[in-house]
């Protein structure tokens, strides 16, 4: 039986496109709804630890540190799949987001509309959250 797809490479083989920065974008979008949850960026050692843990981990350009989604809040990420783009500079991570993906306290981080709407729901009080 002939290979469906030939041009396609192995996923240990595949390599992503960090960049100079040494950074690609990650989308997280729920694995069962195909919400978008939110947008955090990933070096080589977080893909390392998300693909080891089966939990979501991001780089912080702001503290210049890696992190690990719920670390914190409890509201983790369990990462059912990783994907990535044509042109293997961005990341999918599809997720079992357990409480908001927010530090707003949203489930997702895209609940305003451009003209300000809110369009979200709220899933818990960051306050209480982030003491």
């Amino acid at each position: 039986m002939s290979d469906p797809t030939p041009d396609a490479e192995p996923a240990d083989r595949l390599a992503v496109d960090f960049g100079d920065d040494g950074l690609v974008p990650a989308v997280a979008q729920d694995a069962d709804s195909g919400e978008v949850l939110m947008l955090a960026y990933v070096n080589q050692e977080a893909l390392a630890r998300t693909r080891e843990t089966g939990r979501a981990h991001y780089y912080s350009r702001s503290r210049d540190e890696l992190w690990e989604k719920g670390a914190t809040s409890g509201h983790t990420q369990d990462v059912r799949e990783v994907r990535v783009d044509c042109d293997a500079d961005t990341l999918l991570y599809l997720v079992d987001q357990a409480g908001g993906a927010c530090h707003t306290g949203h489930r997702s981080c895209f609940h305003r509309t451009l003209e300000g709407d809110h369009v979200g729901e709220r899933v818990f009080e960051p306050d209480a959250v982030y003491e």
